[in-house]
C-alpha cells in the first residue's frame, strides 16, 4: 500500500512538472508573439512626428490628462540624429537616413553624402512587389515626404520632386503642394501625366470617401495644409484609413510612411498650443493604425521622429486640468536622441541605441529584403 501511495505521488508530481512546463511554454511563446519574435512583417506603417521629441509626446500625454496611443508601443528605443556634415540634422539628412539608411549633408534628399542617389525603403517594397504609400500634413515635395521617393541635391527643388513621382509605381500619395504639380515654372501640368499612370486625383478631402480601389493622388491642398486649430481638421487620420485601405488589397503587402509634419513648424514657432494640437492630431492617428495592425497580425508599427525642434522643456504642467507650461531654448532643431516606438513583427529590435541609418536596416530585416550593392 505505500509502495503504492508512493508511486501514484510521483505521477502526480510529474504530471504537475509538465503541465507547468506546458503552461511555461505557451507564456513565453505569447510573449515572443506580442514583441514580434522572428517573424517577418508583411506590411510596415512608419509613423514620423517631425521635430517631436520626448518633451513633446509628454506634453501632449499631460494635455490629454494622463495617457496617448503612443504608449500601447512597448519596444521603445532612441535614435541619433546628427547628419553627415552638422552636428544639427535637417529634415532632408535626417528623413534621408532612415529612408536609404546612409548619413548625408543637410538639404540632401534621397542621396548619400557624395550626392550619389540610394535606394530608398519605399524603392525597395516597391520592387519587391509590395504597394507604398505617402500621407503628410505638409507638400508632398516637403523634405520628409520627399526623402522616399525623389533623389535631389537640394530639398528646396520642389518641381523637381514632383517629378520623381512620376519615376515610380507608388500607389496612394496624400497631401498638399498641388502648385508644385500643375501651376509651375516650366509650365508643365504634372497632373495630366498622373492621370495618364492611372491615378485618381483628389483635390478635396470627402473625395477620398469616393475612391475604393485604384491608385490615388489626394493633392488636397494648392500649398500646405492649414494647422489643425485652423481647419485641417481630421485630414490626417482620415487619409491614412483610406491608404491603408487601398494599399491592404496588395496580397503581397505595403510599405506606408505617415508623417504628423507640423509638429515641427510648431516647435519653430515655439507655440506649446500648437505643438499640443498636432501632437493630439497624430496620436489619433496612431490610435487609428494600431486598431488595424492589432486585428491584422502582420503590421510592424514604427514611430519616430527625424529630430527634435525647439529644445522643449516642461516647465510646468496640470495632468488634471491638461495645463502645459514649456520653455524653449531655440527657434530651430536641436541634437538630441530622439525616441522610436515599435509594434507586431520585428519590434524587439527597435530596443537600444542606434544610428538613425539603423532604422532603414531595421526595416530591410523586418521585410527580409536584401540591399542591393550596386
Amino acid at each position: 500500500m505505500v509502495r503504492n501511495c508512493k508511486n501514484r505521488t510521483k505521477k502526480m508530481i510529474f504530471s504537475f512538472i509538465f503541465l507547468l512546463s506546458f503552461l511555461i511554454g505557451i507564456n513565453c511563446n505569447s510573449q515572443s508573439d506580442n514583441s514580434g519574435g522572428n517573424k517577418k512583417a508583411k506590411n510596415i506603417i512608419l509613423m514620423i512626428g517631425d521635430g517631436m521629441g520626448v518633451s513633446h509626446i509628454y506634453a501632449g500625454i499631460t494635455a490629454n490628462k494622463g495617457h496617448l496611443n503612443i504608449e500601447n508601443l512597448k519596444d521603445i528605443g532612441f535614435s541619433k540624429t546628427h547628419s553627415a556634415d552638422n552636428y544639427i540634422t535637417d529634415s532632408g539628412a535626417a528623413g534621408t537616413a532612415i529612408a536609404i539608411g546612409h548619413k548625408t549633408y543637410n538639404a540632401g534628399i534621397g542621396v548619400d553624402a557624395d550626392t550619389i542617389p540610394r535606394e530608398t525603403i519605399l524603392e525597395y517594397a516597391e520592387e519587391n512587389g509590395k504597394a507604398t504609400g505617402l500621407v503628410v500634413t505638409c507638400t508632398m515635395t516637403h523634405a520628409t515626404p520627399a526623402v522616399f521617393i525623389a533623389h535631389q541635391p537640394s530639398r528646396y527643388l520642389y518641381e523637381d520632386i514632383a517629378k520623381d513621382f512620376l519615376k515610380t509605381d507608388i500607389e496612394v500619395f496624400i497631401g498638399g503642394g498641388l502648385n508644385n504639380f500643375n501651376k509651375r515654372k516650366d509650365d508643365v501640368d504634372l497632373t495630366i501625366a498622373l492621370k495618364d499612370k492611372g491615378y485618381q486625383l483628389v483635390y478635396e478631402l470627402d473625395g477620398l470617401e469616393k475612391i475604393n480601389s485604384g491608385k490615388l493622388a489626394g493633392l488636397l491642398y494648392e500649398d500646405a495644409p492649414p494647422k489643425y486649430s485652423e481647419g485641417r481638421g481630421d485630414m490626417l487620420p482620415v487619409a491614412s484609413v483610406k491608404a491603408i485601405e487601398l494599399l491592404n488589397q496588395d496580397e503581397d503587402g505595403f510599405f506606408l510612411m505617415i508623417e504628423g509634419s507640423q509638429i515641427d513648424w510648431a516647435g519653430h514657432a515655439n507655440d506649446t498650443k500648437y505643438i499640443v494640437d498636432e501632437m493630439l492630431d497624430f496620436d489619433r492617428t496612431i490610435g487609428k493604425v494600431l486598431e488595424f495592425a492589432e486585428k491584422d497580425g502582420n503590421t510592424l508599427i514604427i514611430i519616430t521622429a527625424d529630430h527634435e525642434t525647439g529644445g522643449m522643456g516642461l516647465n510646468n504642467g496640470d495632468i488634471e486640468k491638461g495645463e502645459v507650461i514649456a520653455k524653449y531654448t531655440s527657434g530651430n532643431h536641436t541634437g538630441v536622441m530622439v525616441p522610436v516606438f515599435a509594434y507586431g513583427p520585428g519590434s524587439e529590435n527597435f530596443r537600444g541605441i542606434y544610428e538613425n541609418t539603423d532604422i532603414f536596416n531595421k526595416m530591410m530585416e523586418a521585410f527580409g529584403f536584401s540591399i542591393n550593392e550596386n
